[in-house]
């Protein structure tokens, strides 16, 4: 019986930390209010920095039109949310000499209710 509560604890953990990762959408627009002065939603749309419509799935430095860093041009990945996650948090630790000026976001909460925003503002239609 020990060892399946056990499992049953270790379960609800697991499940936990999924539904945490879902973030709050409306929190997510405000937490958007510090990208905004930079990034557009719409689609090609580029200020300072690039828009990010369609950021899910696209290849990192690949918005036509904008003058990206060489490491960013080079990180060869496509965003996702661990990557997206990843250079939030430290966006200087992730390309080292990109041009995004921005600290980074250290807390997890408003890490997922930012993503959960982007993922529906920036949705191709």
């Amino acid at each position: 019986m020990r060892r399946w509560m056990g499992l049953i604890a270790v379960g609800a953990l697991v499940l936990g930390a999924a539904d945490a990762r879902a973030g709050d959408v409306e929190k997510g627009k405000q937490a958007y209010g510090k990208c905004k002065a930079c990034h557009a939603l719409e689609d090609g749309k580029t200020g300072i920095g690039p828009s990010l419509h369609g950021i899910f799935g696209r290849k990192a430095g690949s918005v036509p039109k904008f003058a990206y860093s060489k490491d960013m041009a080079a990180l060869g990945l496509a965003w996702d949310d661990d990557s997206l996650r990843n250079y939030l948090r430290n966006p200087k630790q992730m390309v080292p000499n990109t041009k995004m000026v921005f600290a980074g976001i250290t807390r997890d909460a408003e890490l997922d209710d930012l993503l959960a925003y982007l993922k529906v503002a920036t949705k191709p239609q």
